[in-house]
């Protein structure tokens, strides 16, 4: 499969149904994989904190999450040819898990939520098998026991809600006992698929303002916003030649 780098991130460009099919093979063989969503906040933080690069790198699918990326791809020369996001994907291997028999785990949120939308799914989607959930407020010192509770839930897709890079840590740290064919890090996907935070409405999801709704919603995301007019004048810098970067491949 075609992969971009963008500064130093590899991000593979594909569809949506390139990305479910990729997961039905993964799942078919039983291999151990990892999704990643890669956005431009990501990649500067990447950047700055070489721990977290090298955590990043340990992914095998990286998601063009972000319109900043889209954006980049077509400045820089390395065409993505549509925006994956994360919620939206996670929905439709929730679909395609129902259709196929594969069997899911919600890790992550407040407690109370991934049962909540664990439920809503069974309902909304015939069939599926959700195998088992936990909410993400553990203790460090209950994390084995959450992974057991896991590994004995057998899930061929389990999706993690803690929030980044607390969720990349946890499936990097876990991922050989975890037993899940396809682990994928979801952010704050419960809390809006319950209903507890709400979207965008979907012609700014279109047009690639999804982040000034959050925005506007939660004021307090301003510190995390600012890493977006950084990037832009990173690629800016990088299509004028001004700026080359160990790693990032033309």
């Amino acid at each position: 499969m075609l992969k971009h780098e963008i500064f130093g991130i590899p991000v593979n460009a594909l569809t949506y149904q390139d990305a479910v099919d990729w997961v039905a093979e993964r799942v078919a063989a039983g291999k151990s994989s990892w999704i990643l969503a890669i956005n431009p906040e990501k990649i500067m933080k990447a950047l700055a904190d070489e721990k977290l690069r090298r955590l990043l790198l340990q992914a095998d699918l990286f998601i063009p999450d972000g319109i900043g990326i889209l954006w980049a791809g077509k400045v820089l020369g390395k065409p993505f040819p549509q925006r994956v996001t994360g919620v939206d994907i996670l929905v439709l291997l929730v679909k395609e898990a129902a259709t196929r028999g594969w069997k899911i785990f919600l890790l992550g949120a407040p407690p109370g939520i991934s049962q909540e939308v664990a439920r809503g799914w069974e309902l909304k989607y015939p069939g599926l098998q959700v195998v088992g959930h936990h909410h993400g407020y553990f203790k460090e010192e209950e994390e084995a026991q959450v992974v057991s509770k896991i590994s004995a839930a057998a899930p061929d897709l389990l999706f993690v809600a803690m929030g980044s890079p607390r969720q990349e840590q946890f499936i990097v740290n876990n991922r050989a006992v975890l037993g899940a064919p396809v682990c994928m890090g979801v952010g704050g996907s419960f809390d809006v698929l319950s209903g507890r935070k709400k979207r965008a409405p979907v012609w700014m999801q279109r047009i690639g303002l999804e982040w000034s709704y959050r925005l506007l919603l939660e004021p307090r995301r301003i510190l995390r916003m600012s890493a977006l007019p950084k990037f832009v004048i990173l690629v800016i810098r990088r299509k004028l030649g001004m700026l080359k970067l160990e790693g990032d491949k033309k």
